[in-house]
């Protein structure tokens, strides 16, 4: 696994890690036959190189893969204190175009699939808008929006008091301060990421600060495939969740599929099989 580091005009530094594609079921690239590389984007507060557990299996049936970090998590460096100046706006639109390149670099003749986990779909939603007709299409796994109407019964409620208490938090704070918490508090973030993803909680539409385009609008118009996987036992991603997220791409050719696998919101990265094997099959029907 090659590593590719990265400097953001803040001066912090992100990783690209880039998984060449091998094994039996590996095909030449040809003008009529391109090569995915699969582009995964973490969900919030998981370390980028904790894909390697899903892009290595993924990377033996034949497909390239490159796994991004987000700004702040992982071995990126330095950590988000005050003011966080970063959001959902400047990770889609500095961030992954520069890592995008890498991945281009690198694997020129590959079309690239954006595969996004929980916040990583939201990231992956917005950046595909920008970028129309650049990609393959996308792969959104335990990915939907965190607005309430998508949960039932006393998860309705939860999800929004939840997302303004954790807002609440990060203002008052300068930052989300979930290192220091309990497992699972998605580690330290920034205020501004954590304000675009508690208003998204509130009204249900993508409208990060700082916006340089219509995101809801842009994203309405996306025309690509796209394939939504949801996970028995994954309370924070439930189908009704994926769906408030598949609304918003009424154009798209979307395809659905639950795991049945018991393997929840994070258990699918280190017991990959049963979705390696439904993403490729996805891949090849393409």
């Amino acid at each position: 696994m090659e590593s590719v580091p990265i400097q953001m005009p803040d001066g912090s530094t992100v990783t690209v890690w880039l998984i060449p594609a091998k094994g039996a079921h590996r095909h030449p690239i040809t003008a009529d036959s391109p090569r995915p590389v699969v582009v995964i984007v973490p969900g919030l507060g998981v370390p980028g190189e904790y894909y390697s557990l899903f892009g290595k299996p993924l990377a033996a049936r034949g497909f390239d893969v490159a796994l991004l970090e987000l700004r702040g998590n992982g071995d990126s460096r330095p950590k988000p204190n005050p003011p966080g100046p970063y959001g959902y706006q400047e990770l889609v639109a500095v961030d992954f175009p520069a890592m995008f390149q890498v991945v281009r670099n690198r694997f020129p003749d590959s079309t690239p699939y954006l595969l996004g986990h929980s916040m990583g779909g939201h990231l992956g939603v917005m950046y595909a808008s920008r970028i129309r007709g650049r990609l393959g299409g996308l792969i959104l796994v335990a990915s939907g929006t965190p607005h309430h109407r998508g949960y039932r019964g006393l998860a309705a409620p939860g999800s929004l008091l939840g997302s303004a208490a954790v807002s609440l938090t990060a203002g008052l704070a300068g930052f989300w301060p979930g290192d220091t918490m309990i497992a699972g508090s998605f580690g330290r973030q920034p205020k501004l990421l954590i304000s675009d993803w508690a208003r998204l909680a509130r009204s249900g539409k993508f409208q990060p600060a700082g916006a340089d385009i219509d995101y809801e609008e842009r994203i309405g118009r996306l025309k690509l495939p796209v394939l939504s996987i949801t996970i028995t036992g994954d309370d924070l991603t439930p189908p009704g969740s994926a769906r408030q997220l598949l609304d918003k791409l009424p154009k798209a050719a979307i395809t659905t599929w639950h795991n049945p696998a018991p393997l929840g919101h994070n258990g699918w990265i280190s017991d990959p099989d049963s979705t390696v094997d439904y993403v490729e099959k996805w891949l090849r029907d393409r």
